[in-house]
């Protein structure tokens, strides 16, 4: 019997054995994001320049062994910018197993985020999306790392009282909008901010597809305000310098939304867009540490996502800002919680980012469980005709009045669940 016993014993330890051997030679199992993402209608501007750059930077951190020695697996499926299109893509990469959502649009983010809320999961909505999202109490599993519009308007408000003097009153702001949910997202704030600084504000909604703003621009030559902020889109930008310039109104008082990139510029013209501002989320350029690594690694061997003419964009870059937060994340979850990551642990994770800048990529940002903005500064550039050139350092400005819109906005969201 002991004999047996014994042999019994053995026969299994060398059973476990085997079955160890056989895990530790199991590759490691892929941490898995989605990217539902407009490819094909109104953000065809930007998406591809994004989508690339996070493959790409993918690509370098499984060339490294990925994140805990996970592989990342990048999915990416096109929404249309439309919202039912959106939630099916949702649904279908929650069945594969993605760890975090994307969708870069702000339709389709609000049309997904109350799914979202009620599965657990965890949604980015970087640069994009309702701006009450940062308030964690309420969006537990939403994160809109970075500047919302509702920061990046005050931040412009404020750039604006400092060429001020540090006084508004009086002073005659227009702001241009495509009239949908991306450009009416910072009105609030906007109308908030006015009644405050006593600024005269002139809203001027203009139809999608923006290719048509003889009469916006007419009715901001009446108004002849002192600035102009700008929510447009891509060719939007185009549209209106030509309006500009037959209405006679200067350049240097055109401040855009941070969707404006070189491709605009060039179609401008780079010497007619002299003046021209930018509220900035990312740094532009080739010269950051990771880019340098990316043509170094991929490009110069024929090996990235896409066309190498898109890391001239600073889309590309506002890709790899984006992810750098979320891969920064997953690293945390899995180092601080361990194998195999949840969303839950992915939340955790990424509520530990702390001073984090991407090796200056982007302004720093400290998420918690309270915060899930991270501290919504940007940067002034001003295009010189040649390259762009900062105007200010990173700040934020009105955090006061914008976390009292957030939680008024986030409390009447939680009054509408059910």
């Amino acid at each position: 019997m002991r004999f047996k016993l014994l042999s019994v014993v053995a026969g299994l330890g060398l059973a476990l054995a085997g079955l160890q051997s056989a895990q530790a030679q199991a590759p490691a199992q892929p941490i898995k994001f989605a990217l539902c993402y407009d490819l094909s209608k109104s953000y065809g501007f930007v998406t591809p320049q994004v989508s690339q750059a996070v493959r790409d930077y993918a690509q370098i951190l499984n060339q490294k062994g990925g994140i805990e020695g996970h592989p990342i697996e990048i999915l990416v499926q096109d929404h249309g910018n439309e919202p039912q299109r959106g939630i099916e893509c949702y649904e279908k990469m929650k069945r594969e197993g993605a760890i975090a959502f994307d969708f870069l649009s702000t339709p389709v983010s609000r049309a997904v985020l109350p799914r979202a809320m009620a599965d657990g999961n965890v949604m980015m909505q970087s640069f994009v999306g309702r701006g009450d999202a940062v308030d964690g109490d309420v969006f537990k599993w939403i994160f809109p790392i970075g500047p919302t519009y509702w920061g990046q308007m005050a931040n412009n408000i404020q750039y604006l009282k400092t060429k001020s003097g540090g006084n508004l009153k009086g002073v005659k702001i227009a702001f241009i909008y495509p009239d949908y949910p991306f450009g009416q997202e910072p009105i609030g704030v906007l109308k908030t901010l006015a009644a405050k600084e006593g600024f005269e504000l002139q809203l001027v909604p203009n139809p999608m597809p923006g290719n048509d703003q003889a009469a916006a621009w007419t009715q901001i030559r009446r108004f002849n305000p002192d600035w102009v902020l700008s929510w447009n889109l891509a060719n939007m930008h185009v549209v209106a310098s030509r309006e500009m310039k037959r209405n006679g109104i200067p350049m240097d008082k055109y401040i855009s939304v941070n969707w404006l990139n070189e491709v605009d510029l060039a179609n401008i013209g780079l010497e007619n867009a002299k003046g021209l501002k930018r509220g900035t989320n990312v740094v532009g350029g080739q010269s950051h540490p990771l880019m340098q690594q990316i043509i170094k690694d991929l490009y110069e061997k024929g090996k990235g996502s896409g066309d190498r003419k898109h890391l001239s964009d600073i889309y590309y870059n506002t890709g790899l800002a984006i992810y750098a937060s979320v891969f920064e994340g997953a690293r945390l979850a899995i180092k601080q919680n361990g194998w195999p990551i949840t969303p839950d642990k992915m939340k955790r994770g990424l509520e530990s980012l702390k001073n984090f800048d991407a090796e200056d990529l982007i302004a720093p940002v400290t998420v918690t469980a309270k915060d899930h903005g991270g501290g919504g500064k940007t940067r002034i550039d001003m295009w010189d005709g040649a390259k762009w050139v900062p105007q200010t350092d990173w700040f934020s400005a009105y955090n006061d009045v914008v976390q009292e819109i957030v939680k008024k906005e986030s409390g009447e969201f939680a009054k509408s669940k059910p």
